[in-house]
């Protein structure tokens, strides 16, 4: 069998301007201290694991202070934003702990975390597993409840902007068609 050459080493904006191409969902993952102070950050990463058992993961900067609070609390909510949310995304990609959520409607999950106002659908879990994998953590967790809360489109992320799923779609046919 034939060695693998060795991959050249990547340039970091190539690497990002790259993988920038694969659109990603816009996902808050929210808990909440036992005296109910919120917490939140927005993943591009959350994805289901396992039907048997119920199993999701997101990645999380190893620095993020809502990780901290995901360690210690056992659980989070994955809540999917709606097309309409991006100034809500933004909102908690930019401000710090509990200011992001200023101001925010918010109903306490079954087991406690944030599910935010006008979402797409949330997912209630506790943690099964934190693994380091290089600059993140991969985080498992087991799904506990779950439901669809609209019909609205979902916000997605491509190509270092927001858009929504008819949105985009109506865009490129446009585009097809010549229409823009």
């Amino acid at each position: 069998m034939n060695a693998l050459p060795l991959p050249a080493v990547l340039d970091a904006r190539r690497f990002r301007d790259v993988l920038g191409h694969f659109p990603t969902s816009v996902v808050a993952i929210t808990t909440a201290t036992p005296d109910r102070c919120p917490h939140g950050m927005i993943v591009g990463t959350f994805t289901s694991v396992s039907l048997e058992p119920p199993l999701v993961s997101f990645l999380a900067d190893r620095s993020s202070s809502t990780l901290a609070t995901i360690r210690q609390t056992g659980r989070f909510c994955a809540n999917a934003l709606a097309g309409n949310q991006e100034p809500l995304s933004r909102r908690m990609s930019t401000r710090s702990g509990a200011d992001r959520f200023e101001g925010l409607e918010w109903q306490p999950s079954p087991l406690g975390n944030p599910v935010l106002d006008g979402i797409v659908a949330w997912v209630d879990c506790t943690v099964v597993q934190i693994v380091e994998i290089g600059d993140h953590h991969l985080v498992v967790g087991r799904v506990s409840e779950l439901k669809i809360e609209s019909v609205r489109t979902p916000l997605l992320f491509f190509r270092g902007g927001y858009g929504d799923y008819l949105a985009s779609a109506t865009l490129l046919m446009d585009r097809l068609v010549g229409w823009w």
